[in-house]
């Protein structure tokens, strides 16, 4: 299903970089949707703002990862990676060596330059093999930090019939919810549906 440029359609963004990019698949009231089954779609993501912070506010313009096949391609080949690993976080589990290797297959295309700047401060340079590997590299390396911080915390919706991850920053890490409006209240609907029918 296209998607007009500008618009996204999700019912949940915000989220770091690696879960935002799982959150391209979602489940409504119309069935399944994905914003990555076409180029137009891409261009959607790519203008969106985890997207835009990690391309920094000034990118050089030869940086920059056009809505392309290309691009489409390998951001696909790192969201599943990112679903599987998702899916063995989600139960606490640690990561198998294929999971690692998907995504490792993905960070090898990129890779953190340290320098010294002209004006004495640190620098870390992100170079790819090509633009086209960019968000997907971003993806991937956001993974690892999220991994690093707090991997218990990376949470997959309670509702059953959600698709959606979320990163769990709650002071008391609880959520269980993608979105408390949506799913949250579905489900607290249910609760008192059930509890006035005596089912």
């Amino acid at each position: 299903m296209p998607h007009p440029s500008g618009a996204d359609p999700r019912p949940l963004t915000g989220e770091p970089l690696a879960i935002d990019l799982l959150n391209t698949r979602w489940i409504d009231g119309d069935g399944p949707h994905d914003l990555l089954d076409s180029v137009t779609g891409l261009a959607v993501w790519l203008d969106s703002p985890p997207v835009r912070e990690h391309l920094g506010p000034d990118p050089a313009p030869a940086a920059v990862p056009t809505a392309d096949r290309a691009t489409l391609d390998r951001l696909l080949l790192a969201r599943t990676a990112l679903d599987a690993l998702a899916t063995t976080a989600v139960l606490r589990d640690p990561a198998t060596p294929e999971q690692a290797a998907r995504l490792n297959e993905v960070l090898r295309h990129g890779r953190i330059r340290r320098a010294l700047g002209p004006d004495g401060a640190p620098e870390s340079v992100v170079e790819v093999d090509e633009p086209s590997w960019l968000p997907a590299w971003y993806a991937a390396e956001n993974w690892l930090r999220l991994a690093v911080d707090r991997p218990d915390r990376i949470r997959s919706c309670a509702n059953d019939a959600c698709v959606l991850h979320f990163h769990d920053v709650s002071k008391n890490g609880t959520r269980r919810w993608c979105s408390m409006a949506g799913c949250g209240n579905r489900a607290k609907a249910q609760r008192h549906y059930a509890r006035r029918s005596g089912t």
